[in-house]
């Protein structure tokens, strides 16, 4: 931790290779494992594997952008940042609460999927701790609810204990989970049969159903400049580095479609897809080999891909909070570094005790929180595309060590990709759009931070002189004025 001013910086600790691992293993996790076969279902296998690359060439077009605007201003804090930067308090505020949507949901979201994959792993052997109520028909069990709370409470004092800490946990189990992916995808070329990739193709209502999974599939590349401050690498390769990570993620979720659909006929992969007590790839790896010790082996790299989705967006929400903080857009308190770990504690312990809760929603909220995560991110995405546009013509001077080329032409083509995945959620537009209960957990969520954002305007750091923020934003090196 370093103070410079009475303004809280964190360390820089991470290396090239913890960075990769930190934005590869955030975008794969866990979501592979479970939606992989409902994407070849809904789509065919050609279909998801066009969905994705599409997907894949329109993050790129965004990461373009965060990747010009983060060693620009390798500030904690990214998006939040940039939209400072080009437009000012209120909008970084609005862009700032949305992306820790994004973040929060997709973490809320690891506790129900770790006690779901040991859950098919241990079976019948873990404790029966008690059905304890429903939601949405989904019975919510003691032994549910312990394992996510243990998991959380775990994440949390890893992140408590610093980046260094995260970075080692993170690299290892990305590299864990790499060689079950690559074992999934081997062992359904070499023992699966080309016969079971009919149909290629279904219908343009499933291939848009994958395209609405896109966007949450690729969140976690934004996530280095969250940890941009954090970095202790040429700026210049942080751009380079985020290009790598989405080109890499969109390589990975290809062979895994390629790999479910190759390993077994269509009505096998459904009725795994369909039975609520399935994890599919590791069923479908499993069918493929014939044998269930192959299927348990998955879930352990599986279990690996939760931790590191989990871990990282705990790095990113904590990390968007401590600059909020440290900009006076929320308690100060927010903006506390541990004196020894470097860690912005406040930040963290919160972002902890929600993961610690949201196991108490149940099953159902899977859903919820990644469709509510995901429109959260198209949003931010807009604003960090809108503000790369904006600072082209503002600060045509700002150093730029990535600078990308084309310039406004790539800005522009990803304000109209992050419109048009915004616009795919949105009732009576789209096929398949946010239900009530995700709009209300998104409205919900917006009112909180009107709420927030009034109350800290109305108090005595809410009316802090334009240059204080500025400093508190950037730093001596980076402010303006």
């Amino acid at each position: 931790m370093s103070s410079n001013g009475g303004r809280q910086e964190l360390q820089k600790t991470l290396n090239m290779k913890e960075v990769l691992a930190l934005a590869f293993g955030t975008m794969i996790g866990w979501g592979w494992i479970m939606l992989a076969g409902s994407w070849v279902g809904s789509a065919g296998w050609l279909g998801a594997v066009l969905a994705f690359g599409l997907g894949g060439v329109m993050a790129l077009f965004v990461g373009l952008t965060y990747a010009e605007l983060t060693p620009a201003l390798p500030l904690s804090g990214g998006e939040l940042v940039f939209s400072y930067r080009a437009f000012g308090y209120n909008a970084s505020w609005f862009t700032g609460w949305m992306i820790t949507l994004a973040y929060l949901g997709v973490a809320c979201w690891e506790g129900p999927a770790l006690s779901n994959a040991l859950g098919f792993l241990f079976g019948n052997l873990l404790p029966d701790l008690g059905v304890l109520y429903s939601v949405q028909g989904s019975e919510v069990t003691g032994m549910f609810l312990l394992i996510g709370a243990v998991g959380a409470v775990v994440l949390t004092v890893l992140n408590y204990r610093g980046a260094k800490a995260s970075a080692i946990f993170q690299t290892t189990a990305t590299v864990a989970m790499a060689i079950g992916g690559i074992a999934f995808f081997v062992g359904g070329v070499t023992m699966g049969d080309i016969e079971n990739m009919m149909p290629n193709f279904t219908n343009s209502s499933g291939f848009v159903a994958v395209i609405l999974a896109v966007p949450a599939m690729f969140v976690g590349f934004d996530v280095i400049p969250q940890a941009a401050e954090e970095m202790n690498i040429p700026l210049g390769k942080m751009g380079r580095v985020m290009i790598i990570a989405i080109s890499m993620a969109a390589a990975w979720y290809m062979l895994m479609i390629l790999g479910v659909a190759l390993s077994a006929p269509d009505d096998v992969t459904m009725g795994f897809v369909n039975d609520a007590d399935s994890v599919p790839v590791a069923d479908l790896f499993a069918y493929a080999l014939g044998t269930p010790v192959v299927g348990k082996l998955m879930i352990i790299a599986a279990m690996c891909g939760i931790l590191t989705s989990w871990n990282g967006f705990i790095v990113g929400a904590s990390r968007v909070l401590f600059s909020m903080g440290r900009a006076k857009m929320l308690p100060s308190f927010f903006a506390k570094v541990h004196p020894k770990y470097g860690s912005p504690t406040v930040a963290v312990i919160f972002v902890g005790v929600l993961t610690v809760l949201s196991p108490l929603l149940g099953k159902s909220a899977l859903t919820w929180f990644v469709d509510a995560a995901a429109f959260g991110t198209v949003i931010a995405y807009f604003m960090v595309s809108l503000s790369f546009c904006a600072l082209r013509i503002k600060e045509p001077d700002l150093d730029r060590p990535f600078r990308t080329k084309g310039g406004l032409v790539v800005g522009i083509i990803a304000v109209i990709i992050a419109l048009f995945f915004a616009s795919l959620y949105i009732p009576l537009y789209s096929p398949s759009p946010l239900t009530g209960i995700e709009w209300a957990l998104v409205g919900g969520w917006f009112i909180l931070g009107v709420i927030f954002f009034i109350m800290n305007k109305c108090s005595k750091q809410g009316k802090a002189p334009k240059e204080d923020i500025e400093y508190l934003m950037f730093g001596d090196k980076y402010k303006r004025f």
